[in-house]
This record gives C-alpha cells, sequence and structure tokens, in this order.
C-alpha cells in the first residue's frame, strides 16, 4: 500500500474536482465509501487513478504531498485492516526519529546500521546458547543436591519420606533430582518444591512398591492446595504449581503425616 502510494505522489498527478448528480457519478465510475449517506449532488476528486466522491481540501497536484508513511496498521474486524499514515512534513519527522533510534542501536550494538539484522541475530542465538547452559547447570545443581538430600529422609512404616525444597530449580531439575533420590531409596515418597519469580513447581514421586497405596497425584495436589495451586500426574510421578510461595515451608511438613495415614 505504502508503495503504491508514494508511486501515484511521485507522478505528480493534477487533481480536479467537479460537482454533478449522484447518478452521473455513478455512471463515472467514481468510488463512493459504504454507509456513507450522500445528497443529491455530490463532489467527484480526480486524483491520480483514483476517482471517488469526496467533500474534502485537497492538493492541486500529487507531488505535493511530498511523502506518505505507515505507522501503524491493525485489525478491526473480519477481512478488515486499519491503516494510520502520516504525509509530508510529519512522515519526513516519523522516518527521522526511527533513522535516530537505529543509530542509537547501531552505537550500542557497535555494528554498522547494515549489520544490525545480523548482529541481532547472533545476540539472540548466543543468548539462547547461555540459557541452554543455565538450564543444564541449574539441572545438574538440582540434582547434586538432591542426592545430598538422601540422608534427611525419614523412615514410616518401613519407607522412606522425604519432603524438602530445591530453591531455584526449574521443573526438569526437579525430576532429575527426583529420579536419582527414587533409585537411591528404593521405597519412598517423595515431594520436591522450588521457588521461581513468585511462583511454587512441584513434583512428587511414589516408587511402585507404594502406588497402591500413596498415589503421586493426590499427593501432590494436598501439597499443591496449601500453595494456591493444584496439579496431577500418574501414580508414581505428578507435577503442580502454585502461586504462594510462603505456604511452601508448612506444606512439605504436612507431607510426612498424610503419607503415613495411608501406609
Amino acid at each position: 500500500v505504502e508503495a503504491i502510494v508514494n508511486a501515484e505522489i511521485l507522478d505528480n498527478a493534477a487533481t480536479g474536482t467537479r460537482t454533478m448528480g449522484i447518478d452521473d457519478a455513478q455512471k463515472l465510475g467514481a468510488l463512493m465509501l459504504f454507509g456513507e449517506k450522500y445528497g443529491d449532488e455530490v463532489r467527484v476528486l480526480d486524483i491520480g487513478t483514483s476517482r471517488e466522491l469526496c467533500g474534502g481540501t485537497h492538493v492541486a497536484r500529487t507531488g505535493d504531498i511530498g511523502l506518505f508513511k505507515i505507522v501503524a496498521e491493525s485489525g478491526v474486524a473480519a477481512g478488515i485492516r486499519r491503516v494510520e499514515a502520516v504525509t509530508g512534513k510529519g512522515a519526513l519527522a516519523f522516518v527521522q526519529a526511527q533513522e535516530t533510534v537505529l543509530a542509537r542501536a547501531a552505537a550500542a550494538l557497535k555494528a554498522p546500521v547494515g549489520e544490525l539484522e545480523n548482529r541481532i541475530t547472533q545476540l539472540l542465538e548466543s543468548a539462547k546458547a547461555t540459557e541452554r547452559e543455565l538450564a543444564r547447570l541449574k539441572a545438574r545443581t538440582a540434582a547434586s543436591a538432591g542426592a545430598d538430600l538422601v540422608a534427611s529422609a525419614v523412615d514410616v512404616k518401613g519407607a522412606k519420606v522425604l519432603a524438602a525444597a530445591l530453591d531455584g530449580a526449574d521443573a526438569k531439575a526437579l525430576r532429575e533430582a527426583l529420579d536419582q533420590l527414587k533409585d537411591r531409596l528404593k521405597s519412598a515418597a517423595i515431594v520436591l518444591g522450588s521457588v521461581a519469580d513468585g511462583k511454587v513447581t512441584l513434583i512428587a514421586g511414589v516408587t511402585s512398591d507404594l502406588v497402591t497405596r500413596v498415589k503421586a497425584g493426590e499427593l501432590v495436589n494436598h501439597v499443591a492446595q496449601q500453595v494456591g495451586g493444584k496439579g496431577g500426574g500418574r501414580p508414581d510421578m505428578a507435577q503442580a504449581g502454585g502461586t504462594n510461595p510462603a505456604g511452601l515451608p508448612d506444606a512439605l511438613r504436612s507431607v510426612r503425616g498424610w503419607v503415613e495415614q495411608r501406609l
């Protein structure tokens, strides 16, 4: 659209207006806007390749517009787009402002304006690689911390019960720690929790010998309800989330009694 309008501007075509009856205007093929009400006499505007009914004030030639620049567009209904644009000095000011932003970005990224796209792509790829490495390190740290928790497990009617927080661990790290703990404890019901960005992540695991009496889904929901959340999963492994980190310590302390009632 922008290219078409600017091509008409560069053609510098003369504009012309005439007043005539609406029937004559229709015969000439003048464009009429849907929903507009027209009288018996209408003003027909010819500007470049366009002919339409219009009562506004217009330039003598299309070149007088100078420049047309779209600044925004959005959907207003099915199949209908709203286009916002500026012309003349306003368009020039908009372009200059955009160039200033590009120049500042180029200076900040230490790259020519023409290389900004490649530079940004490189930075995004580097950031993703860093995030992957950070996630890997978090998982390793959580798994290591999880292994250290073995001594914290308590014996309840011949089974081990363990409920602990691994701060900063994401769901993947919690799962890896849970798998290690189940292998180490052999017969156990385990709940691990973490807090990140104001949200609670929970995971519960139950070894195969206990799943007929203790269900991981029920266990994790018991804890999740105390931190403003809910969850679910398989009898041997389930996950949940919550929105009340302050309730996590008490929720984890309640695990032993809950499991003991079912063994």
